[in-house]
């Protein structure tokens, strides 16, 4: 990705903004899209989905993952300047328009729509809930230190829009899968808050790490473990064999190293562990993708 920043910066300019603010130069947000979505669909399937349904869920996952970053910079375009790990963003230093931001947010949503208009009714309707929850997000931290709650919800819809693609229905077991992921989730995202708690203190922002204070540790250690057992369970119900369960203990050891990190509360290492995450959504899908391998 840098290589490519640096190539727009070179022959296209104008265009390097646009890429900033889409997050395309930092894949980590889609990276933890793209995780529960993939572990959705090899569920749903029972194995490899299909090309077709795994370019439209890949794909849909990186354009709105785009499109949400640009409406969120968008409703934060008065506040970033005032946050030290955001005051280069490209709303905050006018190198991108407000105008232009909700134009990039519409045309990156147009295009996953129409990606999304290839699968069936179901995952149609399912995506217009996943579109409304990525433009709320961005705003519910003026109104509630729940934010990381409602990044959850929109996280995880790529969950049912995959089993309703892959199956025509939404089961009871795509929604407990849906909560594992919303839980970690929340867990992740107030490691992330904890790393600009200070700067929100002092702004007004909500978030769960401010809710928490003191018992951060404590409650996302808590999510962990709700996390795990909630994934023990999908693992029982579509029964999964031992390398999901080894997938499981890679994601336990990392979680336990993702404590350890914020042990001191130092923004570096809170963000290490939020980048983390990333390892940990692999470890599951490699258990989910090696049970069906070995089937």
């Amino acid at each position: 990705m840098p290589v490519i920043s640096q190539q727009l910066s070179q022959r296209w300019p104008a265009a390097l903004p646009y890429w900033q603010l889409a997050r395309l130069d930092r894949p980590i947000g889609s990276l933890l899209l793209l995780w529960p979505t993939w572990w959705a669909l090899w569920l749903a399937a029972g194995g490899w989905p299909g090309l077709h349904l795994f370019a439209v869920f890949t794909l849909g996952v990186l354009l709105m993952r785009a499109a949400g970053c640009a409406v969120n910079d968008y409703a934060d375009r008065h506040i970033d300047g005032h946050v030290k790990r955001t005051a280069a963003r490209p709303l905050a230093t006018g190198s991108v328009t407000p105008r232009g931001a909700l134009a990039l947010f519409a045309g990156l949503s147009l295009v996953a729509f129409a990606l999304v208009l290839t699968t069936n009714r179901p995952t149609i309707l399912l995506s217009l809930g996943a579109l409304a929850l990525a433009f709320c997000y961005p705003f519910a931290k003026r109104y509630t230190h729940l934010p990381q709650l409602v990044l959850g919800a929109a996280f995880s819809m790529g969950i049912p829009m995959a089993f309703a693609a892959t199956t025509g229905e939404v089961p009871p077991l795509a929604w407990l899968l849906y909560t594992a992921n919303l839980l970690w989730t929340v867990a992740y995202d107030t490691f992330y808050a904890m790393v600009d708690r200070d700067d929100d203190l002092k702004i007004g922002v909500k978030s769960t790490a401010i809710l928490f204070g003191e018992l951060d540790r404590a409650m996302t250690g808590t999510l962990q473990l709700l996390v795990l057992f909630a994934l023990l369970l999908v693992g029982q119900r579509f029964e999964l064999a031992a390398a999901f369960h080894t997938g499981l203990v890679g994601a336990a050891a990392l979680f336990a190293y993702q404590q350890w990190l914020v042990r001191d509360r130092e923004r570096n290492a809170c963000f290490r562990a939020f980048l983390n995450n990333n390892w940990v959504g692999a470890s599951i899908f490699a258990g989910i993708f090696f049970h069906y391998l070995l089937k």
